[in-house]
């Protein structure tokens, strides 16, 4: 077993299905994946504390906080340091950039949340995160996760687009095109049948043919 795991690499998370539960220590105390139900959460991971691209993704994640907050979303830091370099790396972030940490960080020095997510990936580094976020639903399932390399931060206003994005198709059964911001048109759900698709035209949408057709919400 243990062979073909290190042949076939890290076991994935996957999407729509429920994200991996976790029970960890964090600068707020300890936290479950529980704690979060009924609210969206955005996990984060970060290679390593006091580096400069995990601190300028840090600070941004804080700017942003009270955005994903009206959004009932909460925040939640990971990296393979312990909970004293994290409670010191808040406060050096606070003294040096003026910026307060506002949301908890999990300490996974034996990496069982990082392997659980497949946040280690062995052709970036054996012994950190990479740079990975994923997005859970109020329900605790999976909904998006996304990848970085070490050498490029992250761009959080797209993960805020991202879950914007993801709680508008929910209450509204729709698509989001590219670069879809909120109050542009989303697009309507594909017709299923032949006969749905001849009427297509005539419901009243912004049709270029059968397959597309947009509208406003």
């Amino acid at each position: 077993m243990t062979d073909t795991i290190a042949k076939t690499g890290p076991v994935m998370p996957q999407l729509n299905a429920p994200a991996p539960a976790f029970d960890a220590v964090t600068t707020s105390g300890r936290k479950t994946l529980e704690d979060y139900k009924g609210k969206w959460l955005i996990l984060f991971s970060h290679p390593a504390d006091f580096t400069p691209v995990c601190t300028t993704e840090f600070i941004a994640f804080a700017n942003r906080a009270d955005d994903f907050a009206e959004r009932n979303c909460d925040l939640l830091g990971l990296s393979i340091d312990s909970h004293y370099s994290h409670i010191a790396w808040m406060l050096n972030i606070k003294e040096k950039f003026g910026v307060e940490i506002p949301f908890p960080i999990i300490a996974d020095l034996d990496m069982k949340v990082a392997q659980d997510y497949g946040m280690i990936q062995p052709g970036a580094s054996d012994t950190s995160a990479v740079r990975a976020t994923f997005v859970i639903d109020p329900e605790g399932n999976l909904r998006a996760m996304l990848y970085y390399p070490m050498v490029a931060g992250r761009q959080i206003d797209e993960i805020y687009r991202l879950l914007v994005a993801l709680q508008t198709g929910d209450e509204h059964k729709v698509a989001m095109p590219e670069n879809w911001r909120p109050g542009d048109d989303v697009i309507v759900p594909t017709p299923a049948t032949p006969e749905a698709a001849m009427a297509r035209a005539d419901e009243g949408y912004k049709t270029v043919d059968w397959y597309f057709s947009t509208r406003s919400l």
